[in-house]
């Protein structure tokens, strides 16, 4: 199927469901590694939620397609090329003040993502933002806690969160360009109008900044087209583990 010519609610579902399913496989990966056992179960956690958030997305688009299309074909049999998350996420895991930067950067942006997604036109959609801002609300909390105890802790700690943003903040801007899905979200009431939600963001990024006694730099972003299909490679090697399994035993059943 050519996912850039199928309904656009159905483009839209993806793009959304693609952003959790990747950002919970990166934190996936974070599993029996974390820097304290109580962290790596939370990371263990907030990579299930996303999971299962993606799930939810992935089959109400399977339901739009019909035809027999299931969760696990939009999850296990689409290429690089056919991913519409954003780049942001995909990004390498690093050390834990880089996943945590990441984090905090897509948390935000979630959290007022979803606030506009459950007063979405289409019902089915606003009854999974509804439940799953609940979720995404404590995420947002737990990464804003973390860049505080890095960046006002030692020395080192400080240093690290500090560079992990300057790192992170170039794949930012994306978030808040419209691409073709997002606008065909916004005309038929879908979804927000991606740049309105830049204030609320900075408003929101920069207070937990400040008490972290950190700052944001200032960087030159990052012309990307994730929500296009074009992705780092990044995006290549994590598909390639995550959908390892299901294509070498195409007929296998858990």
């Amino acid at each position: 199927m050519k996912w850039d010519t199928c309904d656009p609610s159905v483009q839209y579902l993806l793009h959304l469901g693609d952003d959790a399913l990747v950002l919970g496989h990166r934190l996936s990966e974070w599993c029996g590694h974390g820097p304290i056992l109580e962290e790596d179960i939370a990371l263990s956690n907030l990579a299930l939620d996303l999971v299962g958030l993606a799930r939810q997305y992935y089959q109400l688009a399977a339901q739009r397609i019909s035809g027999g299309c299931t969760e696990d074909h939009l999850a296990y049999w689409r290429s690089d090329r056919e991913f519409l998350n954003h780049v942001l996420v995909e990004q390498p895991n690093g050390d834990f003040a880089d996943t945590m930067a990441r984090q905090f950067f897509f948390d935000a942006f979630h959290v007022l993502q979803l606030d506009a997604l459950q007063h979405s036109s289409d019902a089915e959609l606003a009854a999974i933002a509804r439940k799953a801002l609940k979720e995404a609300t404590y995420h947002a909390q737990h990464s804003a806690d973390w860049v505080v105890r890095l960046g006002d802790g030692t020395e080192e700690s400080h240093r690290r969160m500090s560079a992990a943003l300057a790192r992170h903040l170039p794949f930012v801007e994306e978030l808040f360009t419209a691409a073709a899905v997002d606008r065909v979200a916004f005309e038929r009431g879908w979804g927000p109008d991606v740049a309105s939600l830049r204030a609320s963001w900075l408003e929101l990024v920069g207070e937990v900044v400040a008490k972290a006694a950190l700052s944001l730099p200032v960087v030159a972003p990052k012309l990307l087209r994730g929500k296009q299909g074009i992705h780092s490679e990044s995006l290549g090697f994590l598909l390639a583990e995550m959908q390892s399994l299901p294509r070498a035993y195409p007929d296998a059943t858990w």
